[in-house]
């Protein structure tokens, strides 16, 4: 082969380029392996099993005390439970092996069900939160005393129970390398939810006291309406970053230059024309790259230099 020839998307050399990127990222702690994906299980477990009993805590308590506050916390807990389910699928799927079906793998599947669970909070969630909030402003709230003493004991639980599990979350995204481990969809979801959980049921405390002590319905009714908006804006955000991943998100611009760097080492590649990327899952991206490869090299070479890239 004369002059100077060109390897572009689809040849071995991408692809061995991009296992040997990926082994690098995850040597380096870029992507989740195995174990990662044992504690983030244990994570979403723990998540779950805090919100089945806090759901039913809020439910009981909000039917006792005729909270509309609590029921949309109530509401609020139900789509987290939910939500925990779909991620606890996620993990168990996106690691299924390739097959002649799905060469690349099921890595996307991680990104699906993260988008299920973004629907699941907007819909059971957020719309649940808005009906009862203009229900409230619309019929009024009776509540007793004792309702009102139900109602935040078991909004006190709740924070606690919330907080803990929000504490094990961000000491996983710690021990993952911070914003790294934020990478993680199903993570990323439990910090999200655990998060926002955490702010509604502080926004429910706040409705329900101000409620008990100046008579007005106005401010629970308030408060429900606030849970809502902030779960909207919750589903809204962990659903697009969902979806850019599901149509095709670019490898992270310090994993692209890692890729880049790694082909311009190469003693037989001149330049690196073009280089594009696409996530696959947590810890494999496809690389697809245009080189300038020294001139003299026949077919022969350019196979090898291909195989052991």
């Amino acid at each position: 082969m004369s002059g100077r020839s060109e390897n572009a998307a689809g040849t071995g050399t991408e692809r061995k380029g991009a296992e040997a990127e990926a082994e690098a990222s995850r040597a380096a702690g870029g992507g989740p392996g195995p174990a990662a994906d044992r504690k983030t299980r244990v994570t979403v477990l723990v998540a779950l099993a805090a919100n089945l009993v806090i759901a039913v805590a809020k439910a009981v308590g909000g039917l006792i005390a005729h909270s509309p506050a609590l029921l949309s916390e109530a509401a609020h807990s139900v789509a987290d439970s939910l939500n925990e389910i779909f991620l606890l699928a996620a993990l168990r799927r996106s690691r299924r092996p390739a097959d002649r079906r799905h060469p690349f793998g099921y890595g996307k599947e991680r990104f699906f069900w993260s988008l299920l669970a973004a629907v699941g909070i907007f819909v059971m969630g957020g719309c649940f939160s808005f009906f009862q909030g203009v229900e409230a402003l619309r019929n009024g709230a009776h509540e007793t005393f004792s309702g009102y003493v139900v109602g935040l004991v078991v909004l006190g639980v709740a924070l606690l129970a919330e907080g803990t599990s929000l504490l094990r979350a961000l000491l996983q995204v710690r021990g993952q390398g911070g914003a790294a481990g934020l990478r993680d969809p199903a993570l990323r979801t439990v910090v999200a939810e655990d998060g926002t959980a955490v702010l509604g049921v502080t926004l429910a405390i706040v409705g329900m006291a101000l409620h008990m002590v100046t008579g007005q319905v106005v401010w629970e009714a308030s408060a429900s309406l606030a849970i809502g908006a902030l779960l909207v804006y919750v589903a809204y955000r962990l659903g697009r970053d969902a979806r850019d991943q599901l149509i095709g998100e670019a490898a992270d611009p310090e994993l692209a230059g890692r890729i880049r760097s790694l082909l311009r080492a190469q003693p037989e590649i001149d330049s690196v024309e073009g280089l594009l990327t696409m996530k696959l899952g947590l810890d494999s991206v496809l690389v697809a790259a245009r080189v300038d490869l020294a001139p003299g090299m026949d077919s022969e070479r350019v196979e090898e230099v291909a195989v052991r890239i």
